[in-house]
């Protein structure tokens, strides 16, 4: 897994909503600190996110027990509103992530470039468990 070819992980999910909705949810820091975890045993209490080119993210994350926590933040390359979003995490890997309309529903395509240090399987399902927690807040949320 070298920096010339590295490997390149696809999670995605059918969000039960319109694009413009899910593009909020997906995007506004008050809803990235309801939906940003993996599990019920962590949490986002702080998310910062200026969505253009060149923009800077940030989201703090950390177990809800105090042992331990990390900012997840990058760079935006690209923006182009309800249709897709591309930057540049801290580590210099690359994420690509595509809101494709389906009738009156959304499916997110996320496609990331893994690190060297967790297995290709344990990145994937990790950010599949974060992409299926976004769907569920999507659902709960659509649902009031």
């Amino acid at each position: 897994m070298g920096a010339d070819s590295p490997v390149t992980i696809t999670v995605e999910a059918i969000v039960p909503s319109p694009v413009d909705r899910v593009w909020s949810y997906w995007t506004e820091p008050e809803h990235i600190k309801q939906w940003n975890k993996a599990s019920d045993d962590w949490h986002t209490p702080y998310a910062e996110n200026d969505l253009r080119a060149g923009g800077t993210f940030v989201s703090r994350m950390e177990a809800k027990d105090g042992s331990f926590g990390f900012d997840f933040g990058g760079v935006y390359d690209e923006v182009n509103v309800n249709e897709s979003i591309s930057y540049t995490i801290g580590d210099g890997r690359q994420v690509k992530i595509a809101f494709i309309r389906e009738g009156n529903d959304t499916k997110i395509i996320e496609t990331f470039e893994a690190e060297a240090t967790n297995s290709v399987e344990m990145q994937q399902a990790g950010w599949q468990a974060i992409l299926d927690n976004f769907k569920t807040y999507v659902e709960t949320a659509e649902q009031k």
